[in-house]
């Protein structure tokens, strides 16, 4: 593991919650960061562009007068997800406003660009790049990132195909610098496992779309706690790139979840007509079988606590 920046001091447990598209909101994010890990939220969900300022305005001053409240616990730092690529005609506005509300972390996602890392280092923010193999890793850090995500096998979202023992394994024989795993990981003795394949951090979405602050239905939030593994599809139908979505809103929305056809890569969307379109389509990753109950973000990391350190205390460590 390497030596983490100081943006990472106040976490009490090495996660990163994930930016869940349409899903992640200022009250979960604010829930996350006070719970000790890293709350995130794409800045795309804030619909319309005017909406992000509020929402960094009140996540900001939120947990700016939380940290106030608890110095001797601070909240853990918050991370804006930008999708970087060219469907995404709002990244310079929402860029603007991450610099403005100094927003801590910034995660980008589908492209890398000197200029948005760029922005976030006028302000001594770092950046965090998605990445699927080596190959984007490297290209990810040659364009300024300071660190990386790497999106395994079984992530919820635009989830990889690699290995994490390979991906891990591969990126580590030449960076040092901050990595967190992603990929079907749901309880606090993962979390440890991904601390074993030398990540610095977890990275947890599909099981905080089961939490009370969580921006999904109830009947998401349910399909969450009754899903396993096996109710999960790999496709690239819904936004031309591949991702994991949940087998029952498929067939919900009148598909054969085993016979979808294939997307064109070239047509990616991430906001307008064609992601209307799917909207009732779930996301989520293989590791929604630990997943038995709604919960508060609160009790769901304290739960990843005690597993965390239960795990610890069995291998002595």
């Amino acid at each position: 593991m390497s030596k983490l920046p100081p943006v990472f001091q106040n976490l009490s447990l090495p996660v990163i919650g994930a930016p869940l598209f349409i899903i992640s909101n200022p009250k979960l994010v604010i829930e996350q960061c006070k719970a000790g890990v890293v709350g995130a939220m794409p800045a795309l969900n804030a619909r319309p562009a005017a909406q992000l300022e509020d929402w960094l305005a009140e996540i900001t001053e939120t947990l700016a007068a939380y940290n106030l409240a608890h110095p001797e616990q601070p909240a853990a730092p918050f991370a804006i997800n930008q999708i970087v690529h060219k469907s995404n005609d709002r990244l310079e506005h929402d860029m603007e406003l991450c610099v403005k509300y100094k927003v801590p972390i910034c995660i980008t996602s589908l492209g890398a660009r000197e200029d948005i890392n760029t922005a976030a280092h006028s302000y001594g923010g770092m950046v965090l790049h998605d990445i699927i193999n080596n190959k984007f890793a490297h290209k990810a850090i040659e364009k300024g990132a300071d660190g990386l995500i790497a999106v395994a096998a079984g992530a919820g979202g635009h989830a990889g195909v690699k290995s994490p023992f390979a991906l891990m394994q591969e990126i580590r024989q030449w960076f040092d610098g901050p990595v967190a795993l992603s990929g079907a990981i749901s309880t606090g003795t993962a979390v440890l496992a991904a601390q074993a394949m030398d990540a610095d951090f977890a990275y947890i979405g599909s099981a905080f779309i089961a939490t009370e602050e969580a921006r999904a239905s109830d009947a998401y939030k349910q399909a969450i706690v009754d899903g396993n593994s096996d109710d999960i599809v790999y496709s690239n139908l819904f936004t031309g790139v591949h991702g994991n979505y949940l087998a029952p809103s498929i067939r919900a929305a009148g598909m054969d979840p085993d016979r979808l056809p294939e997307s064109d890569p070239g047509k990616m969307n991430f906001g307008g007509d064609k992601s209307k379109a799917w909207k009732d389509i779930w996301g989520c990753g293989q590791g929604i079988g630990a997943v038995t109950q709604v919960q508060s973000a609160a009790a769901f990391v304290a739960q990843l606590k005690r597993e965390y350190s239960e795990a610890r205390q069995r291998l002595a460590l």
